[in-house]
């Protein structure tokens, strides 16, 4: 599990923009003695975008030939530099989200929050006590509780720096603020619901798509939708009835639309054949086609 590799500082706009500008022209960036000079940030910001850009999916620290750790821009990541590096669709906000708190590694926090923690109610405090007990049942290695404390901390700022300026282009903006998954009033961290059109029917499909390539399945159950870690009802904290909300209007698609299958009273879903990068290609091709033409 990975704690504290933000260094404090949450994922700005233009950032991953800016990793993948670099990274493209030497795979060592981040290793570079010059590289917070180079690119315009401070040397614990470039510290914390190597983490941001793993930890949202655009980008895969790998070993070359010379045992070398490198950093390869994945098949997502230059989707996304192509169609929307600046994150203006919901979706694309949706995707990042998704990619950081599915699984426990690198951003346990994030999976922790989204995926294990059931309040939707909480203090900050509240949240590091708990996160904090919860790594110690499952943690074998030597942590930090500052560090765990740091990690509640850059997650609610993630979620909520920016919500209230009307400037996109203000340097504090977070990407993932327009989700408006957490709130934070009078001491009280606030864990919102989502609907179909706040996260984007492309990045519910795109969840679903991920969901049967890792799983190697066709189907999956709405129950299983509502409660498995890693999809719509803990990811994006989901309730039941707009789980089946999304799902009526994703059958209702003219291509890659979905099926339900009635067995025993259980609600299944047929996903569709179509992997979730070929996808997402088509699905953002149609979108900028759209923005164009606007």
């Amino acid at each position: 599990m990975g704690y504290g590799q933000h260094q404090s500082f949450y994922l700005r706009d233009r950032w991953l923009n800016k990793a993948i500008r670099f990274l493209r022209e030497d795979p060592r960036f981040f290793y570079d003695k010059e590289a917070f000079e180079k690119i315009g940030l401070g040397k614990n910001m470039v510290q914390s975008l190597r983490y941001w850009a793993v930890a949202t999916g655009v980008v895969e620290e790998v070993f070359n030939d010379d045992r070398k750790k490198i950093h390869l821009i994945t098949e997502f990541g230059e989707l996304f530099f192509r169609y929307d590096k600046f994150v203006k669709f919901q979706d694309t906000a949706s995707i990042l989200h998704f990619h950081m708190c599915r699984e426990k590694d690198p951003s346990t926090a994030w999976f922790w929050v989204f995926n294990k923690f059931n309040e939707t109610i909480s203090t900050k405090e509240n949240l590091t006590s708990e996160f904090i007990e919860w790594v110690k049942e499952n943690e074998n290695k030597p942590f930090s509780n500052n560090s765990l404390k740091k990690d509640i901390d850059c997650l609610i700022k993630l979620y909520t720096s920016g919500q209230s300026n009307i400037d996109p282009e203000e340097v504090i903006q977070s990407p993932l603020s327009k989700l408006v998954l957490l709130e934070e009033k009078k001491g009280f961290v606030y864990k919102r619901n989502l609907s179909a059109s706040q996260i984007g029917l492309t990045a519910l499909m795109y969840v679903l798509l991920e969901y049967k390539s890792k799983q190697n399945t066709d189907s999956v159950s709405v129950e299983e939708l509502v409660n498995l870690p890693g999809l719509w009802g803990k990811v994006f904290n989901m309730t039941r009835a707009a789980i089946v909300n999304a799902l009526t209007e994703l059958s209702r698609k003219e291509k890659y639309s979905l099926s339900f299958i009635r067995t025993n009273n259980l609600d299944l879903i047929r996903i569709p054949n179509v992997s979730s990068l070929e996808f997402l290609k088509e699905e953002y091709s149609r979108k900028v086609e759209i923005l164009h033409v606007y």
